[in-house]
């Protein structure tokens, strides 16, 4: 079965070159020209399927793709969950933590090779279904719940917002409880080596869960940073 794509950009010689590269490698990619369009066709598609990941460029006609990845994390249902690679010009640094601190599960900056879009592209989509069989399919330290088959945190019953990488993120810290675990271990236990680690996009993602799933971010009690290590998941909670 073929993956559904939906690629968010205004340059349509870009898109259509992309869009035959992914079609020869087994996706289909469907094409918004602007940002209004990409939320319309995700919201109401026209196949009643949403779209399994978005590519979403960052400079946009109408809106830009940050407040676009906003809208897309706002949405009801499934469609809040899509997983978003943003494409970013330049490499600008501040862009990259910026889209990943509106949501997107990850970036890759202008120009890009296709043959590292389509390894991205199934890096995200590996992480979102391949994920190895656990013992169980709940892991509860007080009152925060995982629940890895629905793919839902929740604290106290609430659910928390958080993407599909940084739920991975999160089972991987909560999976090794009280072992302190470095960046590239982390990386390593979500993603694999096939992709350079970046551990600022780490550190950006950490600040994410820590928002979702911390009374207080800024004195975290369950994700604790072990300077000039790593992180560490603490087993004892509320």
């Amino acid at each position: 079965m073929r993956n559904h794509l939906l690629m968010i950009e205004d340059d349509a010689r870009l898109a259509a070159m992309v869009a035959e590269y992914l079609s020869q490698n087994g996706f289909t990619v469907d094409h918004a020209p602007n940002g209004l369009g990409g939320l319309e066709q995700l919201s109401q598609p026209s196949n009643g399927k949403v779209a399994d990941l978005v590519v979403l460029d960052l400079m946009l006609p109408d809106i830009d793709g940050l407040e676009v990845c906003r809208r897309i994390r706002a949405l009801p249902g499934g469609a809040a969950q899509v997983p978003i690679l943003m494409l970013t010009a330049k490499g600008d640094p501040m862009d990259r933590i910026i889209g990943l601190e509106m949501g997107a599960d990850d970036y890759l900056p202008k120009p890009f090779e296709p043959r590292e879009l389509l390894a991205r592209i199934r890096a995200i989509l590996r992480r979102k279904t391949d994920a190895p069989a656990p013992a169980a399919n709940q892991l509860r330290f007080g009152s925060l719940e995982i629940d890895r088959d629905a793919r839902t945190v929740s604290v106290s019953g609430a659910l928390c917002e958080l993407t599909s990488y940084q739920f991975d993120l999160l089972v991987a810290l909560a999976e090794r409880a009280g072992r302190v675990l470095t960046r590239d271990q982390i990386m390593e236990a979500v993603r694999g080596r096939e992709l350079e680690a970046f551990d600022r996009s780490i550190d950006v993602h950490m600040g994410r869960i820590r928002a979702a799933i911390e009374v207080d971010a800024k004195d975290p009690k369950r994700i604790l940073t072990v300077r000039g290590v790593g992180y560490v998941f603490a087993r004892q909670q509320d």
